[in-house]
Protein backbone atom coordinates (compact mmCIF):
# COMPACT_ATOMS: atom_id res chain seq x y z
CA UNK A 1 0.00 0.00 0.00
CA UNK A 2 1.09 3.28 -0.59
CA UNK A 3 3.46 5.15 2.37
CA UNK A 4 1.53 7.65 3.64
CA UNK A 5 4.53 10.10 3.15
CA UNK A 6 4.31 9.51 -0.89
CA UNK A 7 0.01 10.62 -0.64
CA UNK A 8 -0.26 13.52 -2.71
CA UNK A 9 -3.90 14.47 -1.81
CA UNK A 10 -3.38 14.82 2.03
CA UNK A 11 -7.14 16.47 2.24
CA UNK A 12 -8.75 14.10 0.32
CA UNK A 13 -11.68 13.42 2.49
CA UNK A 14 -12.34 16.53 3.83
CA UNK A 15 -10.87 15.84 7.03
CA UNK A 16 -9.02 19.54 7.18
CA UNK A 17 -10.35 23.24 6.03
CA UNK A 18 -9.83 23.72 2.61
CA UNK A 19 -8.80 27.41 2.24
CA UNK A 20 -5.82 29.08 1.30
CA UNK A 21 -4.16 28.90 5.02
CA UNK A 22 -4.72 25.02 5.50
CA UNK A 23 -3.99 24.15 2.02
CA UNK A 24 -0.33 26.29 2.50
CA UNK A 25 0.31 24.29 6.12
CA UNK A 26 0.16 21.11 4.18
CA UNK A 27 2.60 22.23 1.77
CA UNK A 28 0.83 24.12 -1.07
CA UNK A 29 2.73 27.10 -2.88
CA UNK A 30 5.73 25.98 -1.18
CA UNK A 31 8.78 26.98 -3.55
CA UNK A 32 6.26 27.70 -6.26
CA UNK A 33 8.79 30.83 -7.31
CA UNK A 34 11.66 28.70 -7.06
CA UNK A 35 10.11 26.10 -9.43
CA UNK A 36 9.45 28.97 -11.58
CA UNK A 37 13.02 30.51 -11.79
CA UNK A 38 13.86 26.74 -13.35
CA UNK A 39 12.12 27.94 -16.81
CA UNK A 40 9.82 26.77 -18.91
CA UNK A 41 11.87 24.03 -20.80
CA UNK A 42 12.86 22.17 -17.47
CA UNK A 43 9.37 21.95 -16.22
CA UNK A 44 8.68 20.38 -19.02
CA UNK A 45 11.71 17.95 -19.39
CA UNK A 46 10.91 17.31 -15.73
CA UNK A 47 7.44 16.14 -16.08
CA UNK A 48 8.42 14.20 -18.97
CA UNK A 49 11.07 12.46 -17.03
CA UNK A 50 8.11 11.68 -13.93
CA UNK A 51 6.65 9.89 -16.42
CA UNK A 52 3.26 11.42 -15.81
CA UNK A 53 0.38 9.98 -17.87
CA UNK A 54 -3.00 11.74 -18.28
CA UNK A 55 -4.89 10.77 -15.50
CA UNK A 56 -8.02 10.72 -17.72
CA UNK A 57 -8.76 8.87 -21.11
CA UNK A 58 -6.16 6.94 -23.15
CA UNK A 59 -3.27 8.24 -20.74
CA UNK A 60 -1.03 10.14 -23.02
CA UNK A 61 2.21 11.56 -21.81
CA UNK A 62 1.70 14.73 -20.06
CA UNK A 63 4.82 16.15 -20.95
CA UNK A 64 4.92 15.44 -23.78
CA UNK A 65 1.75 16.93 -24.40
CA UNK A 66 2.83 20.27 -23.19
CA UNK A 67 5.79 20.27 -25.40
CA UNK A 68 3.57 20.00 -28.94
CA UNK A 69 3.03 23.82 -27.84
CA UNK A 70 4.59 26.67 -29.94
CA UNK A 71 7.30 28.58 -27.90
CA UNK A 72 7.15 31.63 -29.74
CA UNK A 73 3.41 33.23 -28.76
CA UNK A 74 4.12 36.73 -30.44
CA UNK A 75 1.51 36.41 -32.81
CA UNK A 76 -1.41 34.46 -30.89
CA UNK A 77 -1.44 33.38 -27.17
CA UNK A 78 -1.34 30.50 -25.45
CA UNK A 79 -4.24 29.15 -22.92
CA UNK A 80 -4.43 26.22 -20.58
CA UNK A 81 -7.93 24.61 -20.12
CA UNK A 82 -8.46 22.13 -17.63
CA UNK A 83 -11.33 19.35 -18.04
CA UNK A 84 -13.02 19.48 -14.96
CA UNK A 85 -16.37 18.28 -16.71
CA UNK A 86 -16.54 15.01 -14.79
CA UNK A 87 -19.45 13.14 -15.74
CA UNK A 88 -18.57 9.76 -16.96
CA UNK A 89 -20.73 7.27 -14.90
CA UNK A 90 -18.43 5.75 -11.91
CA UNK A 91 -15.63 8.38 -11.79
CA UNK A 92 -15.78 11.22 -8.96
CA UNK A 93 -12.52 11.97 -8.04
CA UNK A 94 -11.99 15.41 -9.22
CA UNK A 95 -14.84 16.80 -7.54
CA UNK A 96 -13.39 15.63 -4.33
CA UNK A 97 -9.89 17.87 -5.26
CA UNK A 98 -12.35 20.67 -6.33
CA UNK A 99 -14.35 20.11 -2.96
CA UNK A 100 -11.47 19.68 -0.54
CA UNK A 101 -8.29 20.50 -2.21
CA UNK A 102 -8.72 23.44 -4.52
CA UNK A 103 -5.31 25.03 -4.25
CA UNK A 104 -4.02 22.12 -5.50
CA UNK A 105 -5.53 22.20 -8.73
CA UNK A 106 -4.58 26.13 -8.66
CA UNK A 107 -1.24 25.91 -7.79
CA UNK A 108 -1.11 23.22 -10.43
CA UNK A 109 -2.02 25.06 -12.82
CA UNK A 110 -0.73 27.63 -12.35
CA UNK A 111 3.04 25.97 -13.06
CA UNK A 112 1.54 23.97 -15.97
CA UNK A 113 0.41 27.86 -17.90
CA UNK A 114 3.63 28.81 -17.04
CA UNK A 115 5.30 25.75 -18.64
CA UNK A 116 3.16 26.48 -22.31
CA UNK A 117 3.61 29.89 -22.04
CA UNK A 118 0.15 30.72 -21.49
CA UNK A 119 -1.12 33.72 -19.37
CA UNK A 120 -4.86 32.64 -19.04
CA UNK A 121 -6.55 29.32 -17.44
CA UNK A 122 -9.84 28.15 -18.23
CA UNK A 123 -11.47 25.75 -15.67
CA UNK A 124 -14.57 24.19 -17.64
CA UNK A 125 -16.55 22.91 -14.32
CA UNK A 126 -19.49 20.41 -14.45
CA UNK A 127 -22.69 21.98 -14.86
CA UNK A 128 -24.45 20.35 -11.75
CA UNK A 129 -21.22 20.98 -9.88
CA UNK A 130 -22.13 23.32 -8.26
CA UNK A 131 -20.03 22.90 -4.27
CA UNK A 132 -16.97 22.26 -6.06
CA UNK A 133 -17.83 25.50 -7.96
CA UNK A 134 -17.96 27.98 -5.44
CA UNK A 135 -15.72 26.05 -3.77
CA UNK A 136 -12.72 26.73 -6.56
CA UNK A 137 -14.23 30.22 -7.05
CA UNK A 138 -13.39 31.15 -3.71
CA UNK A 139 -10.41 29.33 -3.65
CA UNK A 140 -9.23 31.43 -6.65
CA UNK A 141 -10.08 35.12 -5.12
CA UNK A 142 -7.99 33.89 -2.36
CA UNK A 143 -5.01 33.10 -4.61
CA UNK A 144 -5.60 36.23 -6.43
CA UNK A 145 -5.57 38.17 -3.19
CA UNK A 146 -2.32 36.82 -2.03
CA UNK A 147 -0.75 37.88 -4.99
CA UNK A 148 -0.15 33.98 -5.74
CA UNK A 149 -1.81 34.34 -9.38
CA UNK A 150 -3.20 37.09 -11.41
CA UNK A 151 -1.26 39.84 -12.70
CA UNK A 152 2.12 41.24 -11.01
CA UNK A 153 1.94 38.24 -8.58
CA UNK A 154 4.59 37.30 -6.35
CA UNK A 155 5.85 34.23 -8.81
CA UNK A 156 6.73 36.82 -11.57
CA UNK A 157 4.69 35.26 -14.24
CA UNK A 158 1.29 36.70 -14.85
CA UNK A 159 -1.27 34.16 -15.11
CA UNK A 160 -5.54 34.63 -15.00
CA UNK A 161 -7.26 31.37 -14.16
CA UNK A 162 -10.97 32.14 -14.79
CA UNK A 163 -13.79 29.52 -13.57
CA UNK A 164 -16.30 28.60 -16.02
CA UNK A 165 -19.65 26.87 -15.51
CA UNK A 166 -20.45 23.77 -17.50
CA UNK A 167 -23.21 23.17 -20.18
CA UNK A 168 -24.43 19.77 -17.76
CA UNK A 169 -24.05 18.09 -21.44
CA UNK A 170 -21.63 14.47 -21.16
CA UNK A 171 -20.23 15.39 -24.45
CA UNK A 172 -18.67 18.38 -22.93
CA UNK A 173 -16.04 16.07 -21.62
CA UNK A 174 -14.69 15.65 -24.77
CA UNK A 175 -12.01 18.22 -25.01
CA UNK A 176 -12.84 19.77 -28.44
CA UNK A 177 -16.78 19.51 -27.45
CA UNK A 178 -15.41 21.48 -24.01
CA UNK A 179 -13.86 23.70 -26.44
CA UNK A 180 -16.56 25.27 -28.76
CA UNK A 181 -19.18 25.27 -25.18
CA UNK A 182 -16.39 27.05 -23.95
CA UNK A 183 -16.42 29.82 -26.11
CA UNK A 184 -20.61 30.01 -26.23
CA UNK A 185 -21.32 27.64 -28.80
CA UNK A 186 -23.24 23.91 -29.21
CA UNK A 187 -21.08 21.83 -27.77
CA UNK A 188 -20.09 19.77 -30.58
CA UNK A 189 -17.01 17.79 -30.85
CA UNK A 190 -14.62 19.00 -33.89
CA UNK A 191 -12.75 17.23 -36.58
CA UNK A 192 -9.08 16.70 -36.29
CA UNK A 193 -6.54 17.61 -37.45
CA UNK A 194 -6.18 20.58 -37.02
CA UNK A 195 -5.11 19.61 -32.73
CA UNK A 196 -6.25 21.85 -29.65
CA UNK A 197 -1.92 22.76 -29.29
CA UNK A 198 -2.27 24.50 -33.36
CA UNK A 199 -6.07 25.39 -33.19
CA UNK A 200 -7.93 25.80 -29.66
CA UNK A 201 -9.61 27.91 -27.84
CA UNK A 202 -10.29 30.92 -29.97
CA UNK A 203 -8.03 29.40 -32.65
CA UNK A 204 -5.03 29.58 -30.21
CA UNK A 205 -2.58 27.26 -29.12
CA UNK A 206 -4.54 25.52 -26.34
CA UNK A 207 -3.30 22.59 -24.24
CA UNK A 208 -6.12 20.50 -22.57
CA UNK A 209 -5.68 18.39 -19.56
CA UNK A 210 -8.06 16.48 -16.39
CA UNK A 211 -8.17 17.90 -13.31
CA UNK A 212 -5.74 14.96 -11.65
CA UNK A 213 -3.68 15.42 -14.24
CA UNK A 214 -2.87 18.95 -12.86
CA UNK A 215 -2.87 18.56 -9.45
CA UNK A 216 -0.09 16.11 -9.26
CA UNK A 217 2.00 18.79 -10.68
CA UNK A 218 3.31 20.93 -7.68
CA UNK A 219 4.23 17.94 -5.74
CA UNK A 220 6.39 16.18 -9.03
CA UNK A 221 8.10 19.42 -9.41
CA UNK A 222 8.85 19.72 -5.72
CA UNK A 223 10.20 16.40 -5.16
CA UNK A 224 11.54 15.80 -7.98
CA UNK A 225 10.71 13.32 -11.17
CA UNK A 226 12.88 10.54 -9.98
CA UNK A 227 9.93 9.91 -6.87
CA UNK A 228 7.57 10.39 -8.72
CA UNK A 229 9.00 7.34 -11.27
CA UNK A 230 9.61 5.80 -8.50
CA UNK A 231 6.14 4.80 -7.17
CA UNK A 232 3.95 2.33 -9.67
CA UNK A 233 5.53 0.40 -12.59
CA UNK A 234 7.26 0.87 -15.50
CA UNK A 235 5.40 3.40 -18.16
CA UNK A 236 2.74 3.57 -15.41
CA UNK A 237 4.52 5.61 -12.59
CA UNK A 238 3.05 7.95 -9.63
CA UNK A 239 0.20 7.83 -7.65
CA UNK A 240 -3.87 7.54 -8.87
CA UNK A 241 -7.22 8.57 -7.05
CA UNK A 242 -9.66 5.41 -7.39
CA UNK A 243 -13.64 5.75 -7.00
CA UNK A 244 -14.44 2.16 -5.89
CA UNK A 245 -18.55 2.09 -6.44
CA UNK A 246 -20.76 -0.71 -6.20
CA UNK A 247 -21.25 -4.23 -4.70
CA UNK A 248 -18.64 -3.59 -2.22
CA UNK A 249 -18.52 -2.66 1.57
CA UNK A 250 -17.52 0.44 1.68
CA UNK A 251 -17.74 2.89 -1.77
CA UNK A 252 -14.58 5.04 -1.48
CA UNK A 253 -12.38 7.26 -3.21
CA UNK A 254 -8.75 6.44 -2.62
CA UNK A 255 -5.08 7.37 -3.38
CA UNK A 256 -2.78 4.52 -4.40
CA UNK A 257 0.26 3.29 -6.19
CA UNK A 258 -0.41 2.62 -10.14
CA UNK A 259 -0.06 -0.82 -10.68
CA UNK A 260 -1.95 -2.59 -7.42
CA UNK A 261 -3.93 -5.60 -8.04
CA UNK A 262 -7.59 -4.97 -8.22
CA UNK A 263 -8.59 -7.46 -5.59
CA UNK A 264 -5.97 -5.68 -3.20
CA UNK A 265 -7.70 -2.27 -4.42
CA UNK A 266 -11.07 -3.72 -3.37
CA UNK A 267 -10.62 -5.10 -0.55
CA UNK A 268 -8.10 -3.55 1.42
CA UNK A 269 -9.57 0.05 1.06
CA UNK A 270 -13.40 -0.76 -0.05
CA UNK A 271 -14.17 -3.54 2.51
CA UNK A 272 -14.15 -5.89 -0.18
CA UNK A 273 -17.38 -7.23 -2.57
CA UNK A 274 -20.27 -7.52 -0.76
CA UNK A 275 -21.29 -11.18 0.17
CA UNK A 276 -17.00 -12.09 -0.05
CA UNK A 277 -14.61 -12.19 -3.17
CA UNK A 278 -16.34 -15.55 -4.63
CA UNK A 279 -19.72 -13.61 -5.02
CA UNK A 280 -17.96 -11.07 -7.45
CA UNK A 281 -19.41 -11.15 -10.90
CA UNK A 282 -17.74 -9.03 -12.94
CA UNK A 283 -16.09 -4.87 -12.58
CA UNK A 284 -15.49 -2.35 -14.84
CA UNK A 285 -12.41 -1.15 -13.98
CA UNK A 286 -11.92 2.23 -16.09
CA UNK A 287 -15.23 3.86 -16.11
CA UNK A 288 -18.68 3.30 -17.66
CA UNK A 289 -17.67 3.71 -21.07
CA UNK A 290 -14.83 0.42 -20.94
CA UNK A 291 -15.91 -2.89 -21.33
CA UNK A 292 -16.71 -5.02 -17.90
CA UNK A 293 -14.31 -7.67 -17.10
CA UNK A 294 -15.54 -11.23 -15.82
CA UNK A 295 -13.92 -12.58 -12.28
CA UNK A 296 -10.58 -14.74 -13.92
CA UNK A 297 -9.12 -11.39 -15.07
CA UNK A 298 -10.06 -9.65 -11.91
CA UNK A 299 -7.87 -11.91 -10.04
CA UNK A 300 -4.95 -11.39 -11.61
CA UNK A 301 -5.29 -7.79 -13.26
CA UNK A 302 -3.36 -4.71 -12.26
CA UNK A 303 -4.76 -1.49 -12.24
CA UNK A 304 -2.52 0.48 -14.63
CA UNK A 305 -2.84 1.21 -18.34
CA UNK A 306 -0.55 -1.68 -19.72
CA UNK A 307 -2.10 -4.21 -17.51
CA UNK A 308 -5.88 -3.65 -18.73
CA UNK A 309 -4.83 -3.08 -22.27
CA UNK A 310 -3.62 -6.98 -21.40
CA UNK A 311 -7.26 -7.89 -20.81
CA UNK A 312 -8.92 -6.13 -23.31
CA UNK A 313 -9.98 -2.61 -21.45
CA UNK A 314 -7.56 0.32 -22.71
CA UNK A 315 -8.91 2.84 -20.51
CA UNK A 316 -7.97 5.21 -17.53
CA UNK A 317 -7.61 3.18 -14.45
CA UNK A 318 -9.77 5.28 -12.24
CA UNK A 319 -13.24 4.31 -12.16
CA UNK A 320 -13.97 0.55 -10.42
CA UNK A 321 -17.89 -0.41 -10.87
CA UNK A 322 -17.48 -3.61 -8.65
CA UNK A 323 -20.74 -6.20 -9.90
CA UNK A 324 -21.56 -8.72 -7.61
CA UNK A 325 -23.60 -11.97 -8.87
CA UNK A 326 -27.06 -10.37 -8.02
CA UNK A 327 -26.35 -7.84 -10.47
CA UNK A 328 -28.22 -8.60 -14.55
CA UNK A 329 -25.37 -7.91 -16.74
CA UNK A 330 -27.65 -7.35 -19.52
CA UNK A 331 -29.92 -5.09 -17.76
CA UNK A 332 -27.27 -3.21 -16.96
CA UNK A 333 -25.51 -2.85 -19.96
CA UNK A 334 -28.62 -1.82 -21.42
CA UNK A 335 -28.90 1.30 -18.89
CA UNK A 336 -25.14 2.20 -19.97
CA UNK A 337 -26.35 2.07 -23.41
CA UNK A 338 -29.39 4.52 -22.24
CA UNK A 339 -27.50 6.46 -21.07
CA UNK A 340 -24.81 7.55 -24.14
CA UNK A 341 -28.23 7.00 -26.44
CA UNK A 342 -29.40 9.98 -24.48
CA UNK A 343 -25.85 12.18 -24.70
CA UNK A 344 -25.25 11.77 -27.94
CA UNK A 345 -24.89 15.13 -29.43
CA UNK A 346 -26.38 13.78 -32.87
CA UNK A 347 -23.58 14.66 -35.33
CA UNK A 348 -22.34 11.55 -36.13
CA UNK A 349 -24.61 9.75 -38.24
CA UNK A 350 -23.10 6.16 -36.84
CA UNK A 351 -23.30 7.42 -33.18
CA UNK A 352 -26.79 9.19 -33.57
CA UNK A 353 -28.56 6.12 -35.14
CA UNK A 354 -26.82 3.27 -33.48
CA UNK A 355 -26.46 3.80 -30.22
CA UNK A 356 -30.50 4.11 -29.84
CA UNK A 357 -30.58 0.69 -31.99
CA UNK A 358 -28.03 -0.80 -29.41
CA UNK A 359 -30.25 0.51 -26.16
CA UNK A 360 -33.51 -1.12 -28.18
CA UNK A 361 -31.88 -4.50 -28.73
CA UNK A 362 -30.47 -4.36 -25.38
CA UNK A 363 -33.60 -4.07 -23.75
CA UNK A 364 -35.36 -6.62 -25.72
CA UNK A 365 -32.35 -9.21 -24.78
CA UNK A 366 -32.69 -8.32 -21.30
CA UNK A 367 -36.27 -8.92 -21.65
CA UNK A 368 -35.70 -12.48 -23.30
CA UNK A 369 -37.58 -11.42 -26.42
CA UNK A 370 -34.49 -11.02 -28.60
CA UNK A 371 -33.09 -13.69 -31.49
CA UNK A 372 -30.05 -15.80 -30.93
CA UNK A 373 -28.75 -13.30 -34.48
CA UNK A 374 -28.88 -10.25 -32.37
CA UNK A 375 -26.20 -11.11 -30.44
CA UNK A 376 -23.95 -11.58 -33.60
CA UNK A 377 -25.35 -8.21 -34.90
CA UNK A 378 -24.65 -5.98 -31.85
CA UNK A 379 -20.81 -7.03 -32.24
CA UNK A 380 -21.27 -6.26 -35.25
CA UNK A 381 -22.92 -2.80 -35.10
CA UNK A 382 -20.91 -2.04 -32.38
CA UNK A 383 -17.74 -2.68 -34.55
CA UNK A 384 -19.24 0.07 -36.96
CA UNK A 385 -19.63 2.71 -34.12
CA UNK A 386 -16.58 2.44 -32.97
CA UNK A 387 -13.94 4.32 -33.99
CA UNK A 388 -16.03 5.92 -36.85
CA UNK A 389 -17.10 9.22 -35.09
CA UNK A 390 -15.80 12.64 -34.82
CA UNK A 391 -15.39 11.88 -31.17
CA UNK A 392 -14.79 9.32 -28.85
CA UNK A 393 -18.60 8.45 -27.97
CA UNK A 394 -19.13 6.45 -29.80
CA UNK A 395 -16.27 3.83 -28.94
CA UNK A 396 -17.90 4.34 -25.11
CA UNK A 397 -21.43 3.13 -26.52
CA UNK A 398 -19.72 0.37 -28.11
CA UNK A 399 -16.73 -0.72 -25.79
CA UNK A 400 -19.44 -1.95 -22.72
CA UNK A 401 -21.43 -4.03 -25.34
CA UNK A 402 -18.34 -5.66 -26.68
CA UNK A 403 -16.75 -6.70 -23.27
CA UNK A 404 -21.18 -8.24 -22.45
CA UNK A 405 -20.79 -10.10 -25.51
CA UNK A 406 -17.27 -11.61 -24.91
CA UNK A 407 -17.25 -12.08 -21.27
CA UNK A 408 -21.45 -13.07 -20.84
CA UNK A 409 -22.27 -14.28 -24.33
CA UNK A 410 -23.84 -17.59 -22.06
CA UNK A 411 -25.59 -15.57 -20.05
CA UNK A 412 -27.53 -13.81 -22.94
CA UNK A 413 -28.36 -17.24 -24.67
CA UNK A 414 -29.73 -18.62 -21.73
CA UNK A 415 -31.88 -15.99 -21.18
CA UNK A 416 -33.76 -16.12 -24.84
CA UNK A 417 -33.00 -19.20 -24.48
CA UNK A 418 -30.57 -20.38 -27.26
CA UNK A 419 -27.26 -22.48 -27.54
CA UNK A 420 -24.29 -21.50 -29.62
CA UNK A 421 -23.82 -24.12 -32.09
CA UNK A 422 -20.29 -25.62 -31.75
CA UNK A 423 -17.30 -24.46 -33.82
CA UNK A 424 -16.29 -26.42 -36.93
CA UNK A 425 -12.53 -26.65 -37.02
Amino acid sequence: MLAAQDRIFTNLYGAEDWRLAAAMARGAWSGTKDIVARGHDAIIEQVKSSGLRGRSGGGFPTGMKWSFMPKDTTDRPSYLVINADESEPGTCKDRDIMRHDPQLLIEGAFLAAFAIRAHACYIYVRGEFVCERDHLRAAVDEACDAKLIGKNNVHGWDCEIFVHHGAGAYICGEETALLESLEGKKGLPRLRPPYPANVGLYGCPTTVNNVETIAVVPEILRRGADWFSSLGRPNNTGTKIFCISGHVNTPCNVEEEMGIPLKELIEKHAGGVRGGWDNLLAVIPGGASFPMIARPDCDRVLMDFDSLKSVGVSANPGAVIVMDKTTDVIRASARLAKFYMHESCGQCTPCREGTGWLYRVLDRLAKGEGEARDIDLLVEVSSQIGGHTICGLGDAASGPILGLVKNFRHVIEERIGVRSLPKVA
